[in-house]
């Protein structure tokens, strides 16, 4: 039988953080995440941005080829369905042919550059400046 002693000896030799220490590091990673948060949502829209402008200067790509190989003349209203075509395969502008946000593309015409579906432009003025979409204003 262990005595008072002994049982005192025992329990000091036990390694636990108290309840204040490990508030303290779930208070410091609470911190730590309210600071990253806002700036990946940040950068998470601006990527989506990004995705928008490049999906545009391929619609611009396929929109010459179009006009070139079927010799149409400026002016002419190319629908989507003409435009797929020269878009790679099973991509999701091909699949799809929406943006991020699921806004349309178009109306196209040839000779002239597509623009930004105004929805998207809309939800992304706040991590993009209006110079960015240049020149698919």
């Amino acid at each position: 039988m262990l005595t008072n002693r002994a049982s005192r000896q025992r329990h000091k030799s036990i390694v636990a953080f108290t309840l204040v220490e490990i508030m303290i590091v779930v208070a410091i990673i609470a911190l730590l995440a309210s600071i990253a948060v806002p700036g990946f949502t940040r950068a998470r829209k601006r990527a989506q941005a990004t995705r928008v402008l490049n999906d545009l200067r391929l619609i611009d790509a396929a929109l010459d080829l179009y006009a070139i190989e079927t010799n149409k003349s400026s002016g002419m209203n190319p629908v989507w369905s003409d435009l797929r075509s020269y878009l790679k395969k099973n991509s999701l502008l091909y699949n799809t042919g929406v943006d991020v946000l699921g806004n349309t593309y178009g109306p196209f015409t040839v000779d002239k550059l597509p623009s930004v579906p105004s929805a998207s432009k809309t939800a992304f003025s706040d991590v993009v400046d209006p110079s960015f979409w240049s020149p698919y204003q």
